[in-house]
Formats: structure tokens, C-alpha cells, sequence
């Protein structure tokens, strides 16, 4: 039997999902879950051997806990069920150690397909996905420009990461110009949007 937690906080599809996968005989859900913090204390106690994880979880990310989820219980096995798939999520869930991403417009029989193969010790990725990440390569952005990017992303305004970072403000102005250019951006805010979808950020 492969014992399942799930953690999706959208009540109507968790309560599909565990609905779905009782039809199946070798698959038992011991846990649904609606926040991310409750996943590796609920995991801790329950032991079980897939955690069945969304992304935009409340509190905790699914990716952030998977990552935790691995330290603490290297045993339970992770699988992204997610809707948002971009290239950026799909490699930030492969080095959070995800052993699956799937995404939630796959056929219902797709899932407990990839629960079995998680289990086993195998990996399971959507293939047109996979091939997107393939496709959009590396940053075009240097190491100090994704610093700058990264703390505007946080919110700070040049003036804050020039004296952080020991700069002018208008060396820190240069780097964003330069950044929105590189990324063919509209502006900063859209530079942060195409470097977070790609998994620069």
C-alpha cells in the first residue's frame, strides 16, 4: 500500500483528488492538507511514502517545503501537482529534490501512474515542460545584476540597494536599465515577472 499525503488548498479539488485516488487499491491518503507549514510536522508524524504537493500553498510553498520535506524525511518521496507550469518552477522543484511534477490539467489517470512511479524511486516530469526548460537556458544576467534584481524583487528601492551594496543610487539605476534591456522587459517590475517564470529569482 502507498501511503499518500496531499496538500492543495483549494478545498473542492483536494476533496477530487482524495476522491480520485480512493478508487485506487494500492494507494491509501493518511493526510490532506490546506498550508504548507503543516506539511513536514503532519509528514514527521504520519510517515508517509509520496507527498502529493501544490505550489501556491498559504504560508509555505510546496517547492519550500518539498525542500524541507527531503531533510527531514528523505524517505517521502515529493510530486508536484501544480497548475503553474512554467520552466522557472520545474527547476526550482528538481533542486528542491521533487521526485515528480505533473501538472493538474494531466488525465486523472496520470496521477496515480506518477504516484506509483514516485514511489518506486523513479521520476516523473511532463514532457512538454521539461522541453520548455530545456529551451530557455540559462540568465542572461550577471551575478551583481540578479543581486540588484533579486532586492528590487523584495521591494527595496534603488536608494536602499545602493547603500546596502556600497554602490551610487544611480550605478544601481544603471543595472535595472540595463537588466530591463537584457530581459527585453518593459520595465522593472516586468524584468522581475520574466526572471522569477524562468527560475532566475
Amino acid at each position: 500500500m502507498i501511503r499518500i499525503l496531499i496538500a492543495e488548498d483549494m478545498h473542492m479539488l483536494r476533496r477530487a483528488l482524495v476522491a480520485l485516488l480512493d478508487l485506487e487499491d494500492d494507494i491509501e491518503i493518511v493526510a490532506e492538507l490546506s498550508s504548507g507549514a503543516e506539511i513536514v510536522p503532519t509528514a514527521q508524524a504520519l510517515r508517509p511514502d509520496v507527498a502529493v504537493l501544490d505550489i501556491d500553498l498559504p504560508g509555505t510553498d510546496g517547492i519550500t517545503a518539498a525542500q524541507a520535506l527531503h531533510s527531514a524525511l528523505p524517505e517521502c518521496r515529493t510530486l508536484i501537482l501544480t497548475s503553474l507550469g512554467r520552466p522557472g518552477n520545474l527547476r526550482r522543484a528538481l533542486a528542491a529534490h521533487a521526485s515528480g511534477f505533473l501538472l493538474k490539467d494531466a488525465e486523472p489517470d496520470a496521477l496515480s501512474a506518477a504516484i506509483r512511479k514516485v514511489a518506486a524511486g523513479e521520476r516523473v516530469i511532463d514532457p512538454q515542460l521539461a522541453l520548455a526548460a530545456l529551451d530557455t537556458g540559462g540568465s542572461p544576467l550577471t551575478e551583481r545584476e540578479l543581486e540588484v534584481l533579486r532586492m528590487a524583487a523584495d521591494g527595496e528601492e534603488p536608494s536602499q540597494i545602493a547603500s546596502r551594496l556600497y554602490l551610487s543610487a544611480g550605478t544601481v539605476r544603471n543595472y535595472l536599465t540595463t537588466v530591463v534591456t537584457k530581459l527585453g522587459a518593459r520595465n522593472r517590475v516586468d524584468a522581475i515577472r520574466i526572471a522569477r517564470e524562468a527560475g532566475w529569482l
